[in-house]
């Protein structure tokens, strides 16, 4: 993943303080840390990045009361959360699971997107968009359909792997992401007609009825805590007999939880009433995981579904 984001507090000894802290954080010295981070705080009472600092070191030492408090703290001093403290929050189970704060996800992308494929191919052994593409031939090949589309859309098309994996099949590309930067990347491939920076769901309900035959979400979902409003805009947009395949990160519970990576996990039972909700048919789901977390494959899900 990207660097740690980092926002200045406007007073050099605090930052400096922050600095150290981080570095002692690195090496395992956790108390050490806060008590620098403190030190930081007490200079600068509206440090973001230091109280949210504060709040994942109180939570690795196990200090659940504590770390809601700093993490609390940051989003205070940062309404539009850009360092997701909320999320960690949902995670602590302080706060019901609920949207990604969209200056988040645009933040975290923005700052990924220069070596964005090097980390997720390299690093994290990306795979969703060549599982996408094995599991919608199969369903293709199954229902004796080729697999070849005039119009798809990319939701969350970062830099362009998606459509890299369907290029052959598909005439007209449509890509949408929320970071500017990612689309700037996707624009250099030369491989979408169309691109958009918004977030998925925007970007979908734009569309027309009936416009596309295929709807890709490759790592997408995962930045996605209700599937509904997603894959109903998806069904209004699919033709009939359209595609709409998306991976996302799962766990053996119920309904939705924050993971480990700041990315919302969805069980199998909550994909499959999303997608019927939706009108949707299911025609497949698999245990597939997309891409490797701490160098062990996340579980995850490879689903496709079908308008009517």
């Amino acid at each position: 993943m990207p660097a740690r984001l980092f926002l200045s507090s406007g007073d050099l000894v605090a930052d400096r303080r922050f600095e150290f802290a981080r570095d002692l954080q690195l090496k395992g010295d956790l108390p050490a840390a806060a008590e620098l981070l403190e030190q930081a705080i007490e200079l600068a009472p509206n440090f973001v990045s230091a109280w949210f600092t504060l709040g994942e070191i109180r939570r690795q030492l196990g200090q659940r009361e504590a770390a809601i408090a700093a993490l609390r703290a940051a989003r205070e001093a940062d309404p539009d959360d850009r360092h997701g403290a909320g999320l960690r929050l949902m995670q602590l189970g302080a706060e019901a699971v609920s949207a990604m704060p969209p200056a988040y996800v645009q933040t975290l992308f923005d700052q990924y997107a220069p070596r964005f494929e090097a980390a997720l191919v390299g690093d994290l052994g990306y795979r969703g968009p060549a599982l996408l593409f094995k599991a919608v031939l199969s369903v293709r090949a199954a229902a004796k359909k080729p697999a070849f589309f005039k119009r798809a859309i990319d939701l969350g098309c970062g830099t362009g792997l998606a459509a890299g994996a369907f290029a052959k099949h598909v005439d007209h590309f449509i890509g949408i992401d929320l970071s500017p930067r990612m689309i700037e990347k996707a624009r250099s491939t030369g491989l979408y007609a169309e691109l958009e920076t918004d977030d998925m769901l925007k970007g979908i309900v734009s569309k027309r009825d009936a416009s596309a035959e295929l709807i890709l979400a490759a790592d997408a979902m995962v930045y996605v805590a209700d599937l509904a409003p997603v894959l109903a805009e998806a069904r209004r947009v699919l033709v009939a007999g359209g595609v709409l395949a998306f991976t996302t990160e799962t766990h053996d519970g119920e309904g939705v939880i924050v993971g480990e990576g700041l990315r919302y996990a969805h069980s199998a039972a909550h994909v499959r009433a999303s997608v019927a909700a939706a009108g949707l048919t299911l025609a497949l789901l698999e245990d597939l995981s997309a891409r490797n977390e701490d160098n062990v494959p996340a579980p995850g899900l490879v689903a496709v579904a079908i308008k009517p």
